[in-house]
């Protein structure tokens, strides 16, 4: 009974993220104990501060401790104030195909103010782009299977009911629980060492 619950443990990483997961919108061993997916909009502020200011702690704590498996979800909200959020996302997943999430994923929330308001998206991603890639994302970025894939992380995060964004969704040991407290990194750190301890 012990090795099946071990190998249990083992597998649900990669039973919970799925087969749809791009290996490029990930960070870490799928081995990992926790497995931390952040849902979050190019669009929205408290994305872009988290993004900046609190992912880089979440990346040396526990992705390169080996501690999380970190997956990045598109989850564009559908209001009328993030117009280019889906697009945003789609660029993002596009570049993704290339090996380039994170540098795509940077320029957006860094360049946020501007292109949130003319839209011109292209721009903050271009130049991170080889001109070959420029070529391939442009395409992709339209393609139905990419539409498809950000249209499955905004299904996945309204079946698991975030509600927000930035959440970020902690898996451990089978239980799931959104995270979206983001004012006080060290409540955050604390309540993870918790679960690990457990």
């Amino acid at each position: 009974m012990k090795i099946l619950a071990l190998a249990l443990a083992l597998l649900l990483p990669c039973v919970a993220a799925g087969p749809e997961v791009d290996k490029n919108r990930t960070m870490g061993n799928p081995s990992a104990p926790l497995m931390f997916e952040l849902y979050s909009d190019f669009m929205c502020p408290h994305c872009k501060l988290l993004h900046e200011n609190i992912l880089p702690s979440i990346i040396l704590d526990y992705v390169k401790t080996g501690k999380a498996y970190l997956i990045f979800r598109e989850y564009p909200l559908q209001i009328p104030q993030h117009v280019y959020s889906r697009p945003a996302a789609a660029l993002a997943v596009a570049a993704g195909r290339v090996g380039k999430y994170q540098a795509a994923s940077d320029a957006l929330f860094k360049q946020q103010n501007s292109w949130g308001m003319t839209g011109k998206l292209w721009d903050a991603v271009a130049p991170v782009l080889t001109p070959d890639e420029q070529t391939k994302v442009k395409a992709l970025s339209q393609d139905p299977t990419i539409l498809a894939e950000v249209q499955k992380d905004v299904d996945r995060g309204m079946a698991a009911m975030v509600n927000e964004t930035p959440t970020l969704m902690i898996t451990y040991k089978l239980k799931q629980q959104p995270w979206s407290k983001w004012a006080d990194y060290s409540f955050f750190r604390s309540y993870v060492d918790g679960l690990l301890k457990k």
